[in-house]
């Protein structure tokens, strides 16, 4: 069962596993101690959480399985559908084990209106009583996969959790792996077994003990009445009762079966103990009839049944591993569920860009700092005589000072005037038609409130080649300087110093 916990110097977190896994591994280490964890994964191959959702990979669980700490990658169950005009929408209706869902459309919010993740235009929670239900509506362009993939990056839509299973065994902490719990368990289920039957023969014999006195005082009615009715008070009836030898010679057998040993016995005849001695005192009338002698000779044998039973179970440790497994069937049997959680096979997140189609782009950038792309094929080629076509609608006192074809996998170099380098992909640039102006670049990327972007560059495709490759600044001082392109291969969209400036100094060139 999952828990989780901090002490001073230590912490456990232990997943929730699937009950009838856990039954099923636990009788196959009965069965045989010598289990492999090979044969324990085939069982139980990692944790079961209850909201569902799916485990990326096994390597985790497998850890967490065979070495009790590992961590395993949990995501969302997601599944697309088409809504009107040719719009798709994501459906979330499996949440990861302990995420808030509340907090995670907050945090898609968040992310919409920070421009981080664009395409998405409406979010319900639809969720009811039958289950949870997640639709995140996407605009019409929007590559619902891509989204998706965004949305499993900057949102708890995919968490990891930590396995941790430290736990006390015998008092001490110890990390344990699900072998280590199945023994743990199975000894503690020994000695609860153990002591419940030695308890439960403790019971059996009081009963059996009271029954063998009122046995022998219904055999010898007579006299006990007569001792009863002379007696002055209880205390002196008890007190006569005890003192007195009872012939019991036809309850021997009966002593012999339930094997009491309180009773002393002295040649034939048998003297009551206190308990015994009370219950006589206390014994209605109904019992002295023939029909009720019978009745507590039959208790007493089925008693002695009952007390060698449990005799029987103490001396043997196989009727106790046999005990063990039939109380655990009858468990499984009566409350376990299939798994819920299932498993993606993939080990390793699949790379978004694997989802971005190659087309080529044309990219436009304006003195003013506005960016966009447009698809290439949406400037068809002019005929003779042709009046062109319009490819950027801009203020009077903005122009347009780049524009280049890349594709979409593309990787740019933005250089700023204050010495910062930013690099993105041509297809996280804001998307566009002719007519649109595109996105300013301070809301793009972190810029300071003096900083422009005054050179762009595209970059070879494949990064491993600008290791081969240079560049070259040039500053408004007359400074020049050459760097290796490798330099810049780790920049990443909230940039890095590419030139330290003095001063007013600010990059005027990069080639």
């Amino acid at each position: 069962n999952g828990a989780g916990g901090i002490a001073v110097g230590m912490a456990t977190n232990i997943p929730p596993h699937n009950l009838g896994e856990v039954i099923n591994a636990t009788l196959a280490y009965i069965d045989n101690n010598e289990l492999t964890d090979e044969e324990l994964l085939q069982i139980v191959p990692g944790p079961d959480f209850p909201t569902g959702g799916i485990i990326l990979g096994r390597s985790g669980s497998m850890k967490g399985v065979t070495t009790g700490r590992g961590s395993v990658i949990i995501r969302g169950r997601t599944h697309f559908e088409d809504i009107a005009k040719g719009r798709k929408s994501i459906v979330v209706t499996e949440m990861p084990y302990q995420v808030n869902k509340a907090l995670m459309l907050e945090k898609i919010g968040e992310l919409v209106r920070d421009k981080k993740i664009e395409g998405i235009s409406e979010m319900r929670d639809e969720s009811d009583k039958d289950g949870v239900r997640v639709v995140v509506e996407l605009k019409k362009d929007a590559v619902p996969e891509v989204i998706l993939s965004l949305l499993f990056n900057y949102t708890q839509l995919q968490v990891s959790f930590g396995v941790n299973m430290l736990a006390l065994d015998r008092g001490r902490p110890k990390l344990m792996n699900i072998r280590d719990v199945l023994i743990a368990f199975t000894r503690f289920r020994e000695e609860v077994i153990t002591r419940r039957t030695n308890f439960l023969l403790g019971k059996a014999r009081d009963k059996a003990h009271v029954l063998i006195g009122l046995s022998i005082a219904v055999a010898n009615i007579d006299e006990v009445i007569k001792l009863i009715r002379n007696a002055p008070d209880p205390t002196t009836a008890r007190e006569q009762l005890l003192a007195r030898a009872w012939p019991a010679a036809n309850v021997q057998a009966l002593i012999d079966l339930v094997d009491d040993s309180n009773n002393r016995i002295e040649s034939g005849n048998c003297y009551f103990t206190e308990t015994q001695a009370r219950a006589i005192l206390e014994m209605k009338l109904s019992r002295l009839t023939g029909l009720e002698q019978e009745k507590i000779n039959g208790e007493l044998a089925a008693l002695g049944i009952e007390i060698k039973d449990y005799l029987d179970i103490l001396r043997s440790r196989v009727r106790v591993l046999n005990i063990m497994k039939d109380e655990l069937t009858a468990i499984r049997d009566e409350f376990a569920n299939p798994r819920r959680t299932s498993f993606d096979e993939n080990e390793f997140e699949s790379d978004i860009e694997d989802l971005i189609a190659r087309e080529d782009m044309v990219v436009t950038v304006t003195v003013g700092g506005y960016i966009k792309r447009v698809p290439l094929s949406t400037y068809r080629a002019q005929r003779r005589g042709g009046k062109g076509r319009s490819g950027m609608n801009m203020d009077d006192e903005d122009v347009t000072v780049k524009v280049f074809v890349a594709n979409t996998h593309t990787p740019l170099l933005f250089f700023s005037t204050t010495g910062k380098v930013y690099k993105l992909k041509v297809y996280k640039l804001p998307i566009g038609s002719p007519t649109t102006k595109g996105r300013a670049l301070v809301n793009i990327f972190p810029m300071d409130k003096e900083e422009t972007i005054n050179v762009v560059m595209p970059m070879p495709e494949d990064e491993d080649s600008w290791d081969k490759l240079n560049i070259m600044f040039a500053t408004n001082k007359g400074t020049v300087r050459r760097n290796s392109l490798e330099d810049f291969k780790r920049v990443a969209s909230n940039g890095k110093i590419a030139m330290k400036l003095k001063g007013d100094e600010k990059i005027i060139g990069v080639s």
